[in-house]
């Protein structure tokens, strides 16, 4: 029998000025363990004329979590914050209680051709830290923990597993892993992992109890046996899963919470501009008239 519960192909969505690959929330599977929203960004190639311009736009209940594979972005927020991430850094920001942020295309780039290629996810808060005060944390590229095993590289992006730590500060048990193959490889993990979990394929195939499975699909384990798998030389995989909430997660728009009555306040905080403001910004953007 398959370990593998549900295949999910990546789907195109808007963002805007933009288009990504949506993995997550899905008609059959809204979430893993904390998990409850990702993204694909690109690959996209601009000219000198297009640049990525996510104006200022706002989020509750959850911790956002950039990361790049090709690019920069130019992150503002509400907090304060202004930084430059690249890619094999890590930007978390931690909505709590309220938080809006921008993304665009830093000033150096602007005016040059250029590659954007990432991950960006949403991870929901516990129930008693939903309205925490909003944080942020750059964590560089050489801080993340990563180490060889064979012909197999690996990243511990975010949370804790293998006996090992990533210095992005999360807020529930969770882990984000990278896994590259130089050649042909086994991956036998699956015991150590834990709560529910997931694997995404960027590059290159995977095999699994006689089943190939390709890029931009995201498999979801029944369980944590998922992660014994074969990976094709050249290829890349991120694992990602945790700990479940005992409550429901809801999403509307930009805002996560347990409570739905938390979700209509926001939407009404934001259509009144009562959010915190970022320095600088004026433009916003305006609350849709759909939900995601």
């Amino acid at each position: 029998m398959s370990n593998i519960n549900l295949i999910i192909e990546e789907r195109a969505a808007n963002i805007g000025n933009f288009m990504v690959g949506r993995l997550l929330p899905f008609r059959q599977k809204r979430s893993v363990g904390p998990f409850v929203f990702i993204d694909h960004m690109g690959p996209v190639k601009m000219s000198e004329r297009e640049n990525m311009d996510v104006l200022p736009h706002p989020h509750i209940g959850l911790s956002t979590l950039t990361f790049l594979f090709e690019g920069a972005i130019l992150h503002r927020d509400s907090i304060g914050s202004e930084l430059e991430i690249q890619p094999g850094a890590v930007n978390l920001m931690t909505a709590g209680s309220g938080v809006v942020h921008s993304e665009r295309t830093p000033e150096r780039l602007r005016d040059s051709s250029k590659t954007l290629h990432g991950l960006q996810i949403w991870v929901a808060l516990p129930k008693e830290l939903e309205e925490i005060a909003p944080s942020f944390t750059h964590t560089p590229a050489e801080d993340i923990p990563h180490w060889e095993d064979g012909s197999l590289s690996f990243k511990l992006i975010a949370g804790e597993v293998f006996g090992k730590t990533s210095p992005v500060p999360v807020h529930s048990p969770l882990y984000f892993i990278e896994i590259k193959s130089k050649e042909a490889a086994q991956v036998s993990i699956g015991g150590m992992l834990y709560g529910e979990s997931a694997l995404y394929i960027l590059d290159g195939t995977i095999s699994s109890e006689g089943n190939v499975y390709e890029p931009k699909q995201l498999l979801i384990a029944k369980d944590t046996k998922l992660c014994q798998f074969n990976m094709a030389a050249n290829s890349t995989v991120y694992i990602f899963g945790g700990e479940a909430f005992p409550e429901e997660r809801f999403i509307d728009w930009n805002f996560v919470s347990s409570r739905k009555e938390r979700l209509a306040q926001a939407k009404q905080d934001w259509k009144n501009q009562t959010f915190p403001k970022i320095s600088g910004e004026t433009d916003f953007v305006p609350y849709p008239t759909f939900k995601i």
